[in-house]
């Protein structure tokens, strides 16, 4: 009643093809060299425009991430050091709770 039924693989019918052949080619080589393919893409020309506005990115970039870091590095010591106020707070409770007893 319990027990799986697992299908059984039918063998195949029909007629099977046999593999192709594959004959070989000889490979000819040509005695004029190709002219040499053009650039897909232009060349960029840098004017002294972009490349202060280039620098000027740049700048803003390493600026905008370091402000981010020292902000996290803030936020992370900020909760440092409330968490061991917490700590000193509540085993100064516990240490005056015991000598009350």
């Amino acid at each position: 009643m319990l027990r799986p039924k697992i299908p059984t693989m039918p063998t195949p019918t029909g007629f099977s093809t046999s593999p192709a052949v594959i004959q070989p080619t000889t490979v000819i080589r040509n005695a004029e060299p190709s002219p040499a393919p053009a650039p897909s893409r232009p060349t960029i020309q840098l004017t002294p425009s972009t490349a202060l506005a280039l620098v000027g990115g740049g700048t803003a970039v390493v600026l905008v991430l370091g402000a981010v870091l020292v902000s996290l590095l803030l936020a992370v010591a900020i909760t440092g050091a409330s968490v061991a106020v917490c700590a000193v707070v509540l085993r100064s409770l516990l240490a005056s709770d015991a000598k009350r007893r």
